[in-house]
């Protein structure tokens, strides 16, 4: 039988042990510091359990949005204060800052942003997705080709799962449909993710295509208007025009390498 000198050899030690066995981490890693100003200060019982359940929720906020961004797959991309409003010949500045307020998401909206490519659609669809992770939302931000090679590549069973995924979080970004022609099979998977979503969950579509030319992404598909029809009902469309910033930016790198070499 041990003695009482050994069961309590280490008090700080088991304690430790003990909180991270039922799940307080943030507690455990910083119990001394805890301790110590607690001490110091001449916390009351409730002054100690208070901050125990501060750290705890910090944690917790702190390790549900790393999960969160994890999962979204928002990938890296500029902030939207670094955006150039005056690059593109026309685009709706009010419709972009509403969408960063994200009130479409209450109100299963859906944001189309259409324009060529180079002139910030995806970097505008990842801020407000990366807004939207902030706001606690669940997010997923695919390209339409990496959705629907993922969905191809299921078995029926996990396609449905896959299906149901894709239904169920709080906000989806679809990026770069048109900048790939696709199957009427394909047509018939991005309806069945629209479908599911429709006056439900919002999305974000980014596209480089006007929607009569859809047609030429899914040629032969027979779903394309009704595709459209649900995509378009509640949603918010806005147009980008202009060149792209991509060319602009290149062709200034290249102006400013000639003139190092000069």
């Amino acid at each position: 039988m041990n003695s009482p000198a050994t069961e309590t050899k280490n008090p700080s030690h088991n304690l430790r042990q003990q909180l991270e066995k039922i799940g307080l981490h943030a507690v455990s890693a910083q119990l001394d510091d805890m301790l110590a100003h607690a001490t110091e200060q001449r916390w009351s019982p409730r002054q100690q359990m208070e901050r125990m359940v501060q750290l705890e929720m910090e944690e917790r906020a702190h390790r549900s949005l790393e999960r969160r961004l994890r999962s979204a797959e928002i990938r890296r991309f500029k902030p939207l204060a670094d955006f150039e409003w005056n690059w593109p010949s026309s685009i709706e500045r009010d419709v972009v800052e509403r969408a960063m307020s994200l009130d479409f998401l209450a109100e299963a909206r859906n944001l189309v942003l259409v324009g060529a490519n180079g002139l910030g659609k995806t970097m505008i669809a990842q801020n407000i997705c990366y807004a939207a992770v902030l706001a606690g939302h669940s997010v997923l931000f695919r390209t339409a080709s990496a959705l629907l090679e993922e969905l191809h590549r299921q078995t029926p069973d996990g396609r449905l799962r896959k299906l149901r995924n894709y239904a169920n979080v709080a906000l989806l970004c679809i990026d770069e449909v048109g900048y790939l022609s696709f199957d009427d099979k394909s047509a018939d998977l991005l309806y069945e993710v629209i479908n599911r979503r429709y006056e439900k969950k919002p999305l974000i579509i980014t596209t480089n295509k006007p929607f009569k030319q859809w047609n030429e992404v899914f040629p032969n598909a027979a779903c394309i208007a009704t595709m459209l029809d649900r995509l378009l009902h509640h949603a918010e469309v806005t147009v980008i025009e202009g060149s792209s910033y991509r060319v602009r930016e290149s062709e200034q790198e290249s102006t400013a390498r000639r003139r190092r070499k000069s």
